[in-house]
């Protein structure tokens, strides 16, 4: 009887598990990835880490200061070299970049 209950108790419990380790891996976000120059995406965006090196026949409307940080889809906090950006699925960007979906911040209310 005792080796039953413990054969029981150990179904139980092997059974349990991948639910367990499911749960705690799905409940966790992925970690954030880095936009690369190369990215399918970031080629179809004009997407450059240095805003500067952007195709300036290609994307007439570019300006110098347009930039990563000073757009209003990118999430980063101000002063930080880079942040997520909703632009191309939340990943990395360098807040010195820029991609044509520029889109200004509006300026802070007084």
């Amino acid at each position: 009887m005792n080796s039953r209950r413990n054969f029981l108790f150990k179904l139980a419990l092997s059974a349990g598990a991948p639910l367990v380790l499911t749960s705690r891996l799905c409940g966790q976000a992925p970690p954030p990835v880095k936009l690369e120059e190369t990215d399918p995406i970031a080629m179809a965006l004009g997407y450059k880490e240095d805003s500067t090196k952007a195709d300036a026949t290609k994307f007439p409307q570019h300006k110098p200061e347009m930039i990563c940080s000073g757009c209003t889809l990118y999430q980063g906090k101000p002063g930080d070299a880079s942040g997520p950006c909703a632009a191309v699925g939340m990943k990395i960007v360098l807040a010195g970049g820029w991609c044509s979906v520029y889109a200004k911040k509006p300026d802070p209310v007084k």
